[in-house]
């Protein structure tokens, strides 16, 4: 699934592979507990976490992996050092196996979005 037509994230969750959903469902907690003040919202066919009507982070279930979208350039390079190793793309972070999502890793960098502000790539 590159991208969906579901109107909203429990849509989305009902129609992700079964062997993801228990990730991608992890993955929404995680942005609604730590993404204090954001709305949540499908944007560009898959979930998304918005401040002010812009969006910050956004997860998918791709081909080959999930993805989870990091928009905010500065979170990205504060914590380069532990996304060394990771596959990360541009703006992304990609799991090719659900066993293989660091949710701490996660968790850290919903925090680190939430608590300042920063310029979106």
């Amino acid at each position: 699934m590159v991208s969906s037509a579901a109107r909203d994230v429990d849509e989305y969750l009902a129609e992700v592979p079964a062997v993801r959903r228990d990730a991608l469902t992890r993955l929404r907690e995680l942005c609604r507990t730590e993404l204090s003040g954001f709305d949540e919202v499908m944007n560009y066919g898959m979930p998304a976490y918005q401040r002010d009507g812009v969006a910050e982070i956004a997860f998918a279930s791709q081909k080959q992996y999930i993805s989870l979208y990091l928009m905010r350039t500065d979170v990205r390079d504060a914590f380069a050092e532990r996304l060394a190793g990771h596959d990360v793309g541009k703006g992304c972070l990609r799991f090719r196996k659900v066993e293989a999502i660091d949710f701490d890793l996660v968790r850290d960098l919903l925090k680190a979005t939430a608590a300042t502000r920063g310029r979106i790539c």
